[in-house]
């Protein structure tokens, strides 16, 4: 019989990269996730065999647990969770259908080691502008929502990763950077492979800006003005970063649903004669 706190593929997809998505649980066995050891975007892996001593962690969230099928392990572990008060449900089919419905799946061999808290820690320059806001986005939307960040002087990027266990991005020689005419956002794309017809189009705006090839997209433009203005109205990196991710997910917002849309005011239409 099947279960009454249910999600499915469809609806769930609708809600990824959204500020707003819920936090999704996957809880496959180790040799089912061996076997595809790739997770829904943003997703985390636990183990439900020991459900009851971690489902309180998730209070105040909303979540969808994911198994391989969407049945015992799932349906459980969504149990516990709303036996705690929480708003929870589990993936209709699981991660098969999942997988079968084309989603998107995040590859997890070049993610990098978290730190004793759970989260992926990221290091960059400081004073970001475009693709430093933007690669941070992308993870936290879509890779691991609760990544730290450290904006550190442009000399002590790598000396910082090396002392505190962070990933360095968006500098020269490191893996997670430019290649060729494509930004470190590019990179990230393919490498978690997050191809998709919105990010692939938000990826040219980014590129666009953060290239100084203004003409690439018309969007690039207005895209670098935005970014540069945030940049000059917020001296601390983080403040900058938090404020970033509304214009982030504004542009994301509009690659996904409203590029067919126009504003028409004022109108072309003639106004009626009064009397």
């Amino acid at each position: 019989m099947p279960s009454n706190s249910e999600i499915t593929t469809s609806q769930l997809s609708r809600l990824l990269g959204l500020p707003s998505a819920p936090t999704i649980i996957d809880v496959r066995t180790t040799e089912d996730f061996d076997a595809d050891p790739r997770l829904l975007p943003a997703a985390q892996r636990r183990d439900y065999r020991t459900a009851p001593d971690w489902v309180a962690e998730f209070s105040g969230h909303d979540v969808v647990v994911v198994c391989q099928k969407g049945l015992k392990l799932s349906q459980g572990v969504t149990a516990w969770l709303r036996h705690e008060g929480i708003s929870a449900e589990n993936l209709d089919g699981g991660f098969e259908a999942w997988r079968s419905a084309g989603e998107s799946l995040v590859k997890t061999g070049k993610l990098p080691p978290r730190d004793r808290a759970g989260r992926t820690v990221w290091v960059t320059r400081a004073r970001p502008k475009v693709d430093r806001i933007a690669c941070p986005w992308l993870i936290r939307r879509f890779v691991d929502p609760n990544a730290v960040f450290l904006f550190v002087g442009a000399g002590e990027v790598k000396a910082v990763a090396e002392r505190f266990g962070a990933t360095p991005f968006d500098i020269d020689d490191v893996f997670w950077s430019h290649r060729g005419e494509r930004c470190t956002f590019d990179t990230m794309i393919e490498e978690f492979g997050l191809t998709s017809e919105p990010l692939d189009r938000l990826a040219a705006i980014i590129r666009g800006a953060d290239t100084n090839r203004l003409d690439l997209v018309p969007q690039a433009a207005g895209f670098l003005a935005a970014s540069l203005g945030l940049s000059r109205m917020y001296r601390d990196d983080l403040e900058q970063l938090d404020a970033g991710m509304l214009l982030y997910d504004a542009f994301y917002r509009w690659c996904r649903d409203a590029i067919e849309e126009t504003h028409d005011w004022p109108s072309s239409q003639k106004p009626a004669r009064g009397r």
